[in-house]
Parts: C-alpha cells; sequence; structure tokens
C-alpha cells in the first residue's frame, strides 16, 4: 500500500516490509507531517514484530543504524537470474557538446543508433517535466513567472505557461507583456522531457523507418497497452522523468541516457548527493535487466564529482562513507537533530516579524542553534508569503520537547507555523 496503509488496523500483523526505504516520497508533505519508513519502524515495535527496510541504495540514517548494530543487514550480493551489473560511462559534454541547440551528445547519439539496429530499446531520462523550465524574452530579458508563487512558469506542449507548484496555467502568450516584443523573441530556456523526445524525433526525420517512441510522464495518460507495448519491446524509444527509474522490468532494454546529471547535485538540499545517487543508480538498474547486456550514458559537467565516480565504480559504500564524514563534521542528520520551522501568510511584512520574534525567543542553550529567518528558496507559494528558521541540536537535547516550549506560547494573527523535524525538504 501506500503511505497510508500503515495506519490501517490489521488484526494479525506479523511483517512489515518497506521496499525501497530510502526513497523521499515516503515524507509525508502535506497535513500531518511524517515519515512513513520511521513510522513502520515505530509500529513494528509497537506490535513486536519484524520489519525489513529493503533498498539497493539505503538510506544513510539505515546505514548509520546497521553501523552502530541496531539493524541487521542481509546483503544479496547479484541481481537474479543471469542478469549483471550495467556498465556505466560518463560522457563529459566539455569535451562531447551537443550540437547546438541541441542536448543530446553525438557520442549518445551514435550509441543509440547501435542499439536501435540490434532490435534492442533505448531510455532517456530526465528529471524535468514539460518542454523547457522558463520562457524567456530575447529583447528586454523578462522571465514569465507565476502570479502565485516565486517560480517560473514551464512551457508545456509549446502551447501553454504551468506552474508545477499551485497548478496555475494560461496560454503561450503572443508578446512580450514587459516590452510588446513579438512572439518570435520569447526564447524557451533548456529542456525538458517533451524538448528531447522533440529532438530524439527530428534525428529520424529523414529515415525511411521512424522507431517507436514513448514519453513517459506524469502530465501524460500512459494506459496499460503502452506499459504492455514497452515489455514486449514494441517501442523502442523511451523518454521520462523519474517515474521509469524504479519498478519497472523491461528486457529488451539495454542503453540508458541520463541527460542532465548534474540536474540534482546543487543546491540547499543536504541530501542531494546521496539522493542523486539513489536516483541515478536506480535508473541504471533499468538496463540489461534480462540476458542482454545493459550499458549507462551519463551525461554531465561534473565527471570528477564524487557521485559520478561512485556510478562508474559501483561503488556506494565509498561514496555514502564519504558523506557520513561531511555531515558528521557539520553536526547534520543522522548525526544530530534538525527541525524546520516554516511560517507563512498573506501579508509579507506580518510574516517576517514572526520569524524575527521566534529567533529573539529561541531557547538560551549553547547546544541548540538557531538559523534564520530567511525567505524560503520558494519564498511565495499559493500567494502565501514564507520564511523559514532551521535549529540545529546537539547533546541530548530532546527536541520535540523543546519546540514544544518554544512555540506553545506563540501565537501570530494571520501567520501560520508548520514544525517538521528532520526534514526532507528544503524548499
Amino acid at each position: 500500500g501506500a503511505r497510508s496503509a500503515l495506519f490501517l488496523p490489521f488484526k494479525n500483523l506479523s511483517l512489515i516490509i518497506v521496499d525501497e526505504e530510502h526513497d523521499p516520497s515516503y515524507k509525508q508533505e502535506d497535513g500531518v507531517l511524517y515519515h512513513a519508513r520511521d513510522m513502520a519502524i515505530a509500529r513494528a515495535h509497537f506490535e513486536k514484530i519484524p520489519i525489513i527496510l529493503a533498498s539497493a541504495t539505503p538510506s544513510l540514517e539505515t546505514m548509520e543504524n546497521v553501523r552502530e548494530g541496531k539493524y541487521r543487514a542481509l546483503h544479496l550480493t547479484s541481481r537474479y537470474g543471469t542478469a549483471g551489473l550495467p556498465t556505466v560511462r560518463l560522457i563529459d559534454m566539455r569535451n562531447e557538446p551537443p550540437e547546438r541547440g541541441d542536448f543530446v551528445s553525438p557520442v549518445v547519439r551514435k550509441e543509440m543508433m547501435a542499439t536501435l539496429a540490434r532490435g534492442e530499446q533505448v531510455l532517456f531520462f530526465l528529471n524535468r517535466r514539460g518542454y523547457a523550465p522558463l520562457l524567456l524574452c530575447r529583447a528586454c530579458g523578462h522571465r514569465f513567472e507565476c502570479a502565485n508563487c516565486s517560480a517560473w512558469l514551464v512551457v508545456h506542449n509549446r502551447t501553454r505557461l504551468e506552474c508545477h507548484h499551485c497548478g496555475h496555467k494560461e496560454a503561450l502568450p503572443k508578446a512580450c507583456p514587459a516590452c510588446a516584443a513579438e512572439a518570435d523573441k520569447l526564447a524557451p530556456c533548456g529542456p525538458g522531457v517533451e524538448r528531447i523526445a522533440e529532438e530524439v524525433r527530428q534525428m529520424f526525420i529523414e529515415a525511411t523507418t521512424q522507431p517507436k517512441l514513448a514519453l513517459l510522464s506524469s502530465d501524460e495518460s500512459i494506459p496499460p497497452e503502452t506499459w504492455a507495448a514497452i515489455e514486449a519491446g514494441d517501442i523502442d524509444i523511451l523518454v521520462g522523468t523519474q517515474m521509469v527509474a524504479k519498478g519497472h522490468h523491461f528486457p529488451r532494454l539495454t542503453l540508458v541516457v541520463v541527460v542532465d546529471a548534474d540536474v540534482g547535485l546543487d543546491g540547499a538540499d543536504l541530501r542531494a548527493g546521496e539522493r542523486s545517487y539513489q536516483l541515478l543508480h536506480q535508473l541504471g538498474g533499468r538496463a540489461g535487466r534480462g540476458e542482454l547486456l545493459g550499458t549507462v550514458l551519463v551525461q554531465t559537467y561534473a565527471p570528477d564529482h564524487p557521485v559520478m565516480k561512485a556510478l562508474v565504480a559501483h561503488d556506494r559504500d565509498r561514496l555514502m562513507a564519504l558523506e557520513a564524514k561531511e555531515r558528521r563534521a557539520g553536526n547534520w542528520p543522522p548525526f544530530g537533530q534538525l527541525a524546520a520551522i516554516l511560517l507563512d501568510g498573506k501579508d509579507d511584512l506580518a510574516v517576517r516579524a514572526a520569524g524575527q520574534m521566534l529567533a529573539r525567543t529561541a531557547p538560551d542553550d549553547a547546544r541548540i542553534k538557531v538559523l534564520g529567518p530567511a525567505p524560503a528558496p520558494l519564498s511565495k507559494l499559493r500567494g502565501q508569503y514564507r520564511y523559514r528558521l532551521l535549529v540545529k541540536t546537539s547533546g541530548g537535547i530532546h527536541l520535540q520537547r523543546t519546540l514544544r516550549g518554544w512555540l506553545g506560547t506563540q501565537n501570530f494573527k494571520g501567520v501560520r507555523i508548520k514544525v517538521d523535524v528532520n526534514p526532507y525538504y528544503f524548499m
């Protein structure tokens, strides 16, 4: 079941299995905040039953619990049947750049053609929905932003703009609202999966036989017969987002192409490296799952990044040891506790003032460090202004009890306070 299945009234529950325990989607972000994996562990404890946390790329939290002897590790040393691990190759985009206006390296194109000639399937992966993440006016530099959120509007199907946070949609403009420049000055910037699918189709525009291509994204309605056709090998090329990165078995899929492997490496997320490795490793696992050998081509501008080196060497443990070292030095989870306090409201000044008041009344304890308030990276969402404080603790602090004592007396008119202990998202 999904996260909520955890709370069903089982009468004789004997075992809990959390599959892909590392997956960040186990964290409930709306309404009641909780991590389903952690709650599953708690329920197994209450029921006095075993629990299995299954993953080829376990979270650092789980690996640390194994290291400390809290969990017992069981290892599967090989893939199912005759399948072996795929070969991972890095395409250094500084040395093998695509043609002007394109996003796929000539090296990838050559490998794709050879794969299709053998009657095998190719998957292009880009974790970015739509056609382009931004529409820019080349005459004045105007960028199209959502009226309700501090986010760029995403180009979809070359016909509309859409906000992926609040769902706002509008038709593609015929002129720039800032300078009145005509539509030919409005340029989609960067690729989404729709643009990659368009580029791949263009590669075969002069071919006598057109390969069959399927676009796999949460924006698309994908009927069951499409999945059946992919599994049967009747579709040659797949272009998809993270929905294709796990759980699928396509025996004739032998080439996986990561279009922009660097997209998740940077940012304020302390788990950025860990998540990128997990996603790309799981994605590579789609290649060569049957008797055919698999290859993963990773387009990157940072081939020396530890995540890229770990992917090539299939060396998860070394990467996670490096992650652990860096987080331990900064006292970041799982070696210290962290809580995010998010304030939002319709009045920007009121929300900011509430954040400043919370900072001034923070507990006077050397083991507690309060960072902020500062505008959240997504500083406006669905018309609500957002500020954030981060609370780091060390030593023997009971974080929840401390937060209750501090925040329980606060009451700000028109300002909502949301507390997320050990947050997984920082937007």
